[in-house]
């Protein structure tokens, strides 16, 4: 709701919790957020919610309480009273600094009987399920780069409650000198004049289930903006079927090129899309280090070289007659030539989780997904990731 603010709004609210209200809009947004972090007041909170549906009256989610219709009255247990009018102006007696909890509050609204805190919480279990700010979900790990820091944590898009085509949200986030400098200084010229950041700012969307880990997934209709810019996404994959839907292959976002490098100005992105019955998504920010395959064929190097024995137990088991079974295998064909690059094998590898004994070449499997990762098997088209690689000694 703040990063939608303007000037005037974001003077109201720091003048509203007794903060500076001078400075320039990005410092204005700075210290709200830095308000916010430090654990605001629920008199804030209300004055926040406030301001946001006078500043957009029709989009305000339906879940929130229409608090601009009562007049309601707060009592503390320690006899300090709030009250909120119907132009939503706040007042606190006694105790200027106290917060309303929900445990000290009794409300008054009108003639109504006073509500408990037992059927408060049974009003709160009928309400609409919200998705949480931020869900328990775990994307799975790029074995192309490493994780420096998260800049946005795994947030909800959620669906609103208002029956839209498209949904919109927005995200704040902002770089520590730290992390300007490792950017900066990470910038490498590529051939053909182009130049490139090793340590990037990635955006990574995917589903909001946390029964396991998550593979990269687009929101359908997705329209990127980085501090009001587009972000081009990259192009749909070829359906598999005719009638079935084209959908982008999800993959992460390098959005370095249109992040302001500084860490005086903060970073927004706007997200919208179309919301899917049954389906939440989550975003999250990165800053991450690119990695190229001669560093991963050093890592597999160092992860160790299955023992030749290991491959001779399996020739045996293969070339074992199953008594159960009428035809006996008597030989086994395998090539030197590398599947991929047909050429001969230098770094034989597979994957733990293939059963035939045919290599492919470890470097050449590695730059092929340098440029698409597909990580599949070129002997029996079945999955094998970086981390199930080993190299047949």
């Amino acid at each position: 709701m703040i990063s939608s603010f303007r000037v005037s709004e974001l003077q109201v609210l720091l003048g509203f919790a007794g903060r500076n209200r001078s400075g320039r809009k990005h410092e204005l947004l700075l210290r709200t957020l830095h308000l916010l972090k430090n654990g605001c007041s629920r008199a804030v909170q209300v004055k926040i919610k406030d301001l946001y549906r006078q500043r957009f009256p029709k989009t305000i989610d339906a879940s929130l309480p229409d608090l601009a219709s009562i007049k309601t009255t707060f009592f503390s247990t320690e006899g300090s009273v709030c009250v909120v009018n119907s132009d939503l102006s706040l007042s606190l007696s006694h105790s200027s600094d106290s917060e309303l909890s929900s445990r000290d509050w009794v409300v008054e609204s009108g003639t109504e009987p006073r509500m408990t805190l037992q059927q408060q919480q049974q009003q709160q279990q009928q309400a609409p399920l919200i998705p949480p700010v931020h869900p328990d979900v775990l994307m799975k790990s790029l074995p192309f780069y490493d994780v420096l820091d998260v800049l946005i944590k795994p947030s909800s898009l959620g669906a609103s409650t208002v029956q839209r085509y498209h949904q919109e949200k927005t995200f704040i986030f902002a770089l520590t000198p730290q992390q300007v400098r490792e950017v900066c200084i990470s910038r490498d010229f590529l051939p053909g004049g182009r130049r490139d950041y090793m340590v990037q700012i990635q955006l990574r969307f995917c589903l909001s289930e946390t029964s396991c880990l998550q593979e990269d997934n687009y929101p359908n209709s997705l329209c990127i903006k980085v501090n009001g810019k587009l972000f081009p996404l990259p192009g749909y994959a070829p359906p598999p079927k005719n009638g079935v839907e084209q959908k982008r292959p999800g993959r992460p976002l390098n959005i370095t090129s249109l992040v302001r490098l500084s860490s005086a100005v903060p970073n927004q992105i706007t997200v919208t899309w179309a919301p899917e019955i049954g389906k939440t998504y989550s975003m999250s920010v990165y800053l991450v280090r690119q990695l190229t395959s001669p560093l991963l064929l050093q890592r597999l190097r160092m992860k160790g070289i299955r023992n030749p024995d290991h491959s001779r137990a399996l020739i045996k088991e293969k070339l074992t007659a199953d008594p159960d079974s009428e035809i006996a295998t008597t030989s086994l064909r395998v090539s030197l030539m590398c599947p991929l690059g047909k050429m001969r094998l230098t770094v034989p590898c597979r994957a733990v989780t293939c059963s035939h004994l045919q290599c492919f070449d470890a470097a050449l499997y590695l730059q092929m997904n340098e440029k698409k990762p597909t990580w599949i098997c070129p002997v029996c088209d079945k999955k094998a990731a970086y981390e199930s690689l080993i190299i047949d000694g």
